[in-house]
């Protein structure tokens, strides 16, 4: 609607612009004042006139002063009959220039004829322009169940993206290089008898780089890159998913080899029969046009489907099964080593100070994914640009994993006095104990300023990555969690609400050692069983495979770990009650303790979590 306005303002502006320049053009410099023919007599006779123009019975007069005039005569006799009736001096008449002008074929034509043809070329072209607007319709209806993917043009080197962007994943690249060999030598495989695969499923958390990966496979491979996401199938008219996915493949096909990749496959690749419509709503059809594609008669064909999600529990077995996705490839967090590559490519094109280390930032960021490191480096250049600084600090980037972790500081947050001692004390007791438990995670920080939602926070990072925890890390990092609460009971006698998210995170790290982990009295077995095939892909219940008498001895399983971390934090608070003090007192002077001050008070001489 909003093309159609625009197309009929242009034609309307169009005419008014011819319009002008006719009036314009017809139209003399100085419009000329109009006369009777007994004034022009009486101005003949005085000798006031210069010249007269006669065209056809119009009469363009100019005066001895410069002055223009019109006025008409009668069509049926001459300007000198005429003027005659009006007493005309005759030899006044003589002293004055008359010429007569014949009308142009032009200008003829033009006067006569365009006030009849202007309305019939008005609606000609509003009839046109009508016409042109219903073609462009038309061929939008058609191309409606054509594909929306965007190829990427492997002689593109501008967005060509080889393995050599993507730091880290050697495992992954590896598995990968296969799929590559085959794109580039297919005959070298199927004079073996092996066959191409058929898909790629690419598995991960959220930001380790799924679609990275699949472009870097394309642009090693030198093949043209189809990339569309799996909501992009999806319409309110049944059948148009299922025609785009044909023209999807049919391009890929025109184009091979190539490479098709679908991103979040979950939108179109859910468990069948798990929605409201039945069998025959437009994303069970989607879904089974690219089963066909993926799986039809044509077997050389050189194209590869890769596809990403971080729910593969949610995915229809169909599309798991060999022949369809044959390699699954998972895509974990980055550890230290893949951290710092990270960080290496991130950093390479800004300007970073000298004496920074990235080592140093990638031993603080264990659980980082590659897009949390690419977005704690743009936060760092953000940073040091509002500080008008030349170069990228430490300061700005050790800033930025927080502010990832948290969010910014709130600094203009009004902390009355006594809550903010309160904030110190919590503060201090997570720390302390932190530090007083050989199994917990060492403190990296504390600090009373508010970010996000936690009036402050402490933070601890693991000295290296952890991919197995034990049970006395689960005991010792329970203790921590509930030393805040710990320290707020045993100094002011009450309780307030800080300690709310602390809690939640026992109670359930509590549950997790019992009903999944096999540490407690109840034995090696697990607890409940969680639904993933669920309405609307959510988690909506657990299935209890338990009895009453099992449920009663789990909470109390739960409630014994607790209890018995609040009375070890406690224990250790009171034994080192005045390092508790100093460290109080030292943050609601200072707000923030790094490691090194905060080491010098508790006596330490030696990084995730944060406890709120």
């Amino acid at each position: 609607m909003e093309k159609i306005f625009k197309n009929l303002f242009t034609v309307v502006l169009v005419f008014l612009f011819i319009s002008g320049i006719i009036i314009l053009y017809q139209s003399p410099d100085k419009k000329p004042t109009d006369i009777s023919l007994s004034e022009l007599v009486t101005e003949i006779n005085q000798g006031q006139v210069k010249l007269i123009d006669i065209q056809n019975n119009k009469l363009s007069i100019e005066l001895s002063d410069g002055s223009k005039q019109k006025a008409s005569k009668e069509g049926e006799s001459s300007l000198t009959e005429t003027l005659s009736n009006y007493g005309i001096d005759t030899e006044k008449l003589k002293e004055v220039s008359v010429t007569v002008k014949e009308d142009s074929g032009f200008s003829f034509w033009l006067s006569a004829i365009l006030p009849f043809l202007l309305p019939f070329i008005l609606i000609g072209a509003f009839i046109w322009f009508m016409l042109h607007q219903a073609q462009r319709g038309n061929a939008q209806a058609l191309s409606f169940g054509t594909s929306r993917a965007r190829m990427i043009d492997p002689k593109d080197k501008k967005k060509r993206t080889l393995f050599s962007d993507v730091a880290g994943a050697e495992e992954t690249k590896m598995e990968l290089e296969e799929i590559v060999d085959f794109l580039k030598h297919p005959k070298k495989f199927l004079s073996m008898g092996a066959k191409i695969p058929k898909g790629v499923l690419l598995l991960g958390p959220p930001g380790t780089g799924k679609t990275l990966m699949a472009k870097a496979v394309a642009g090693e491979a030198g093949v043209p890159f189809f990339n569309i996401s799996g909501s992009e199938f999806v319409e309110m008219f049944v059948g148009v998913g299922a025609s785009r996915v044909r023209d999807l493949f049919k391009q890929a096909k025109k184009n091979a080899p190539a490479i098709v990749f679908i991103d979040e496959i979950d939108a179109v690749g859910r468990h069948r029969g798990a929605g409201l419509g039945g069998g025959h709503d437009e994303r069970e059809q989607t879904l089974n046009q690219i089963l066909v594609e993926m799986d039809g008669f044509e077997t050389n064909t050189s194209v590869i489907v890769i596809a990403a999600t971080n729910r593969p529990d949610v995915l229809d077995p169909a599309l798991l099964r060999p022949g369809r996705f044959d390699r699954r490839v998972t895509m974990d967090l980055p550890d230290i080593n893949e951290r710092e590559q990270i960080l290496v490519i991130h950093t390479k094109n800004k300007p970073i100070e000298e004496g920074v280390r990235l080592r140093t930032l990638a031993e603080r960021t264990p659980g980082f994914s590659g897009a949390d490191l690419a977005n704690l480096v743009n936060e760092g250049a953000i940073l040091a640009t509002r500080r008008n600084k030349k170069t990228i600090g430490i300061e700005e980037l050790t800033e930025s994993i927080e502010k990832v972790i948290l969010g910014p500081e709130r600094r203009s947050r009004i902390i009355n006095k006594k809550e903010k001692e309160i904030i110190a004390y919590h503060e201090s007791g997570h720390a302390l104990v932190g530090s007083s438990l050989e199994n917990a995670d060492p403190v990296q920080k504390v600090s009373i300023i508010s970010r996000g939602n936690a009036g402050g926070y402490t933070l601890s990072v693991p000295q290296e990555d952890k991919t197995l925890h034990s049970h006395n890390y689960f005991v010792d990092e329970l203790a921590v969690l509930l030393g805040g609460y710990a320290s707020e009971k045993l100094v002011f006698g009450d309780t307030t609400t800080g300690p709310s998210n602390d809690l939640e995170r026992a109670t359930h790290m509590a549950r997790s050692m019992v009903t999944r982990y096999g540490m407690s009295s109840l034995g090696a077995r697990t607890f409940g069983k969680k639904d993933e095939m669920v309405f609307l892909g959510r988690e909506m219940h657990e299935e209890r495979d338990y009895s009453e008498k099992t449920a009663q001895d789990i909470d109390a399983e739960v409630s014994g770990l607790i209890d018995s971390a609040f009375n070890r934090a406690t224990q250790i608070l009171i034994e080192k009650r005045a390092i508790l003090n100093t460290l109080a007192t030292t943050l609601l002077e200072k707000e923030i303790l790094e490691k090194e001050a905060f080491d010098a008070i508790v006596g330490k001489k030696d990084d995730a979590p944060v406890s709120a």
